[in-house]
């Protein structure tokens, strides 16, 4: 199948991301293009949606240098079942203006797919001019990183002190470049900082960088750390290094600045009092832990489901086959359909298997009032029934005993969810998340309240998944899925997060019952972080090194 990074959209072929991956570039045996210095290349990553080639991002330039190791790191979202196309263009870049199209810039490119660079891991290719012919000897190596949820990012700061100047009229121009020794002795290039013009005692911008890439979330791993003195030319002149780990990094957090002698290993063979040419300061360092679903899941976060079934007059009498409430032996109706589809993903995740079964709009026993929140099992204690199959039976019981009617309000029950999700006020863990599945026929007929109890909602952690069922227009309700917008009570409040989705059952009539709960539930993995980093709730048992202290749990949705 064709590439797309762009999501097009199917009912139920919404894929999730499955991992997110990091890529990074360097080039060898670049062709020369500049008379008098050597060419400043620089990288545009492509790719390819409907056939289109679209610019995702480019490296920095890096001036007069043929084997140019890039710091710029390309973040892209890696679908397995995806053909997802990519093209590597490689340009030298004249000033600042941006880039022509004069065959004279372009060094050479080269065409793949993402799921090749992360079968090889390591990527070498010779890089090609145009109609095919080898740009010399070029190539471009592209190596392959998998972010997980099971890592997250460090924040660091670094400064320095009293460099060697290398300078004859002015202060040296420091910049710090810090190295991941991999398991074969390689060096991969982590972070280069900004150059600080005539400085000898720098403070460096601080910078983000995933423990992944810093240090394959290894504390032990090496790093090697180096100084140079810029040079427009690109001949940088060395000042110093020095070596250390993320464990030694991570020693600041005492309180204490880390310091390292910056070393220049020729000038400490030949002068005899020599101790550094600088030392290098670690001034800060903040360390984020990115939690994913299923780390609340596998940390023992129990998700508890709810479903609310409209019994109001306009599904039509039970007993008419035209209802959408009719009980057919040979095929469950639209409301039993979509039921079922997400019931059953759902139950898997909640470990006593007892699901909330509730009902709005109807008359109910003994004095037929009408109710807009009763228990379908008539058992105002106790509204659970035992598993899918239980909730089923409760809906198919209760259908002879009461009377539809209505108007359609919906706010009761989901101001009741999530007070019950709110529990006490004291709950500071992540040990239940709350789904609430609302099936009606028709708009809601008290959307003003409904608002209200949404954004209250928002504040919890709830879910609503609200699923139309029949042939009604149900443009109004899309109104209460945020996603064309910020939904806002009445009065102009927003939702503190989108928490609800909304879909027609007929959208899906065709497809597999999968299909629709796919769909439906696809947003709810992001919901369930979003909270809980909202919150700064941790899992419960999390899956990690016990060593690592924990700052800050952040959501692993957005790309840093």
């Amino acid at each position: 199948r064709a590439a797309s990074s762009l999501r097009s959209f199917h009912p139920g072929v919404a894929s999730p991301c499955v991992s997110k991956v990091e890529l990074r570039v360097s080039c060898k045996a670049l062709l020369d293009r500049d008379t008098l210095n050597k060419s400043d290349p620089c990288v545009i990553l492509m790719v390819q949606t409907n056939g289109q080639w679209t610019e995702l991002d480019r490296t920095e330039v890096i001036k007069s240098n043929l084997h140019p190791v890039f710091a710029k790191v390309f973040s892209l979202d890696y679908y397995f079942e995806e053909v997802q196309k990519l093209r590597f263009e490689v340009y030298d870049i004249h000033g600042t203006h941006s880039i022509g199209t004069r065959d004279d810039d372009f060094l050479g490119g080269v065409e793949c797919t993402l799921g090749q660079i992360v079968a090889q891991k390591k990527m070498v290719k010779p890089l090609l001019l145009k109609y095919g012919k080898y740009a010399g000897k070029s190539t471009i190596t592209v190596h392959a990183e998998e972010i997980s949820g099971n890592n997250g990012y460090v924040e660091l700061s670094f400064c320095a002190k009293k460099l060697d100047d290398k300078d004859l009229f002015s202060k040296s121009d420091p910049f710090l470049e810090i190295y991941r020794i991999n398991d074969d002795d390689t060096e991969q290039l982590v972070h280069r900082t900004e150059v600080i013009k005539n400085n000898l005692n720098p403070v460096w911008e601080p910078f983000k960088v995933s423990l992944i890439s810093l240090c394959s979330c290894d504390d032990e791993r090496k790093l090697k750390c180096l100084v140079w003195d810029y040079d427009s030319r690109g001949k940088h002149d060395f000042i110093g290094e020095f070596y250390t780990t993320f464990r030694e990094l991570q020693k600041i957090s005492s309180g204490n600045k880390v310091t390292w002698d910056c070393v220049n290993p020729k000038y400490k063979q030949k002068k005899r009092n020599y101790k550094n040419s600088g030392v290098v300061i670690l001034s800060e360092l903040k360390l984020h832990r990115v939690y994913s679903f299923l780390d609340y899941i596998m940390g023992g976060c129990q998700i508890h489901f709810t479903v609310a079934i409209d019994f109001t007059a306009s599904n039509g009498d039970p007993r008419n086959s035209c209802s959408l409430h009719y009980i057919n032996p040979y095929q469950p109706n639209e409301y039993l359909k979509a039921l079922i589809a997400v019931g059953e993903i759902c139950q898997d995740y909640d470990s006593d298997k007892r699901f909330s079964a509730l009902g709005f709009g109807a008359r109910i026993p003994p004095n037929y009032e009408v109710s807009h929140d009763f228990a379908i099992n008539f058992n105002p204690e106790d509204d659970e029934c035992e598993e899918i199959q239980g909730v089923v039976e409760a809906y198919q019981n209760c259908l002879p005993k009461i009377q539809l009617y209505g108007p359609t309000n919906v706010s009761p029950i989901i101001t009741r969810i999530a007070k019950l999700a709110a529990g006490d006020g004291n709950i500071k863990d992540a040990s239940r998340y709350h789904i609430l599945l609302i099936l009606t026929d028709g708009v809601v007929t008290d959307m003003a309240d409904t608002r209200e109890a949404i954004v209250r909602a928002s504040y919890q952690p709830l879910s609503i998944i609200i699923v139309g069922v029949g042939n009604a227009d149900f443009t109004d309700m899309q109104i209460l899925d945020g996603d064309d917008g910020v939904l806002r009570s009445p009065k102009g409040e927003p939702v503190l997060r989108d928490i609800v989705q909304f879909v027609p059952f007929r959208d899906f009539k065709t497809a597999s019952p999968a299909a629709l709960a796919k769909c439906v539930l696809a947003e709810v993995p992001k919901q369930v972080v979003e909270y809980y980093s909202h919150k700064a709730i941790a899992p419960m048992c999390p899956l990690r090194d016990l060593r690592t202290p924990i700052l800050s749990p952040v959501a692993t949705t957005p790309t840093e």
